[in-house]
C-alpha cells in the first residue's frame, strides 16, 4: 500500500510539473519558483519510492539515493522560499513592510545555509554513517546509530526550520488575502508546512531516543511506514493548494489547448495551401499543440492571423458570387454566417489547388463584431466546426451553382 501512495504521489507530481513545465521558458520568477518546487518534490518522490532504492543500492555506494533525496529536497526548500518571496512582489515602496522584509532575509540566509548544510552532510554520509548494509528505510534502518543520527538532524534542522518559518509566512498571508481562492490555497500550504514540522518533530525525537534507548523493532518499522504517509500527504496537499490560487490560469490554458487543437484542421489546410503565410512550416497535430517554443496565447493569436492572411488571398482565386450563392444555400442552417464562411473557405482551397486565379478579388468576407483574439477564436471555431462537417458533394455543387450565377452575370451584362 505504501509503495502504491508513493509511486501515484510521484507520478502526480511529475505530471504536474512537466504540465507546468512552459513556466520555466516563459513565466516569471513567482512561476519559475513554483515550478521548482513540483520538481524537487517530484524528485524526491521517486527517490523515495520502491523501485529506485532498490536500483540505487545495486550502486556500489550504498544509500546513494537517501543524500540524493536529501540534495534535491533541499533544493525543493529553498524553491520553497523563492516562492514565498516572489508571491509578495517586487514593491517600490520607501519602506517596505516588514514581512516581506523578513521574507527576503530569509531567503538569503537559507541559501548561504543551504550551502555549508549540504557540505557537511556529504562529509558525515561518507565518513560516519555506517553504510555497511543498503536500507529501504534509512532512519528506522540506522535507529541507534550516532553516525546516521548526527547526519539526519543537520538535514532535519534545516527542513524543519524552513517548514516552521513557511507555515508562519503562509498563515500570516493567509489572512491578507484578497480572494478565496487564494485563501483556500495558502491554508492548505500552511497545513502541508505544519504537516512537515510534526514529520521531522516526530523523525528527530525517534531517532535520539534509540541513541539512548533501542526500541522493538517492529515498532521503529511501523515508526516509519506512518512517517512516510505522513510525507506523501504533506506534498499531495502542497500540489493541490499551490495549484488552487492558479486554476483560473490552469483554465484558461486548458481552452487555450483545446482551440489549437480543434482549430489545427482549419489552420492546417489554409497555410498548407499557402505556405509563404507562416513563420514555420506546419507540423503534426500533436507536434503543433505540445511544442513549447512559445506561450499557447501567442500561437492562437499567430494562427488567428495566418487564418485571416490567407482567407485575404482566397479572395484572388473565388468566384464573385461564389459567397452569395454560399448565404442563400445555408440561409436557413444553425450557424448560417459561420456556415457560410466556412463553405467559401473550403470552395475556394478548391480553386487554389485546380489553379483557378482572378484578375478581379471576390469581395471580402463580411465584418465582424470582434474586438480581441478570444473573440476571434471562438469565431473560427464555429466556422471550423462547419467546416469539418462540409462534404465535396456539397462544396462541387455551390461551385457550380456560382459558375452558372457568374454565367448568367455576364450574359445579362452582355445582352445590355
Amino acid at each position: 500500500m505504501l509503495a502504491l501512495a508513493a509511486y501515484t504521489a510521484a507520478t502526480t507530481m511529475t505530471a504536474v510539473a512537466v504540465w507546468r513545465l512552459p513556466a520555466v521558458l516563459y513565466g516569471d520568477a513567482h512561476r519559475r519558483a513554483l515550478w521548482g518546487c513540483y520538481m524537487g518534490f517530484a524528485l524526491a518522490l521517486w527517490l523515495k519510492s520502491p523501485g529506485v532504492i532498490s536500483l540505487m543500492n545495486n550502486q556500489p555506494i550504498n544509500d546513494l539515493s537517501v543524500l540524493l533525496k536529501h540534495y534535491v529536497s533541499t533544493g525543493a526548500i529553498l524553491a520553497i522560499l523563492t516562492f514565498v518571496v516572489a508571491s509578495y512582489g517586487r514593491t517600490d515602496q520607501v519602506v517596505i513592510p516588514r514581512h516581506v522584509a523578513v521574507a527576503r532575509w530569509i531567503e538569503r540566509v537559507a541559501w548561504k545555509a543551504a550551502i555549508g548544510m549540504l557540505a557537511l552532510m556529504t562529509l558525515l554520509f561518507f565518513t560516519v554513517v555506517d553504510r555497511a548494509r543498503p536500507s529501504t528505510d534509512f532512519v528506522p534502518d540506522h535507529a541507534g546509530q550516532w553516525g546516521a543520527i548526527l547526519y539526519e538532524t543537520v538535514f532535519y534542522v534545516y527542513l524543519g526550520a524552513a517548514s516552521a518559518v513557511t507555515c508562519y509566512q503562509w498563515t500570516s498571508a493567509m489572512r491578507r488575502a484578497e480572494t478565496r481562492l487564494l485563501r483556500v490555497g495558502l491554508g492548505l500550504m500552511a497545513i502541508a508546512m505544519a504537516i512537515g514540522v510534526a514529520y521531522v518533530a516526530i523523525r528527530t525525537a525517534f531517532m535520539w531516543v534509540t541513541l539512548f534507548d533501542p526500541l522493538d523493532e517492529d515498532f521503529n518499522h511501523v515508526l516509519g511506514v506512518y512517517t512516510q504517509y505522513m510525507q506523501i500527504l504533506l506534498f499531495m496537499i502542497f500540489a493541490v493548494g499551490a495549484s488552487i490560487p492558479t486554476s483560473s490560469a490552469v483554465a484558461s490554458r486548458w481552452r487555450s489547448w483545446r482551440a489549437l487543437w480543434n482549430l489545427y484542421p482549419l489552420w492546417h489546410d489554409l497555410v498548407t495551401a499557402f505556405p509563404d503565410i507562416p513563420f514555420q512550416k506546419p507540423r503534426s497535430r500533436w507536434r503543433e499543440v505540445l511544442r513549447t517554443d512559445s506561450p499557447m496565447d501567442v500561437r492562437l493569436d499567430r494562427w488567428t492571423q495566418d487564418i485571416a492572411d490567407v482567407a485575404e488571398q482566397l479572395r484572388h482565386h473565388a468566384a464573385p458570387v461564389l459567397f452569395p450563392v454560399i448565404e442563400e444555400a445555408v440561409d436557413s442552417g444553425a450557424d448560417p454566417l459561420a456556415a457560410a464562411e466556412a463553405l467559401w473557405i473550403k470552395a475556394a482551397l478548391a480553386d487554389v489547388r485546380e489553379g483557378h486565379r482572378r484578375d478581379v478579388p471576390a469581395p471580402a468576407l463580411p465584418s465582424k463584431p470582434i474586438s480581441d483574439t478570444p473573440a476571434e477564436v471562438s469565431w473560427l471555431l464555429r466556422v471550423e466546426k462547419a467546416y469539418a462537417a462540409a462534404t465535396d458533394l456539397q462544396i462541387r455543387e455551390l461551385r457550380e451553382g456560382a459558375q452558372i450565377a457568374e454565367l448568367a452575370m455576364e450574359m445579362g451584362e452582355l445582352a445590355l
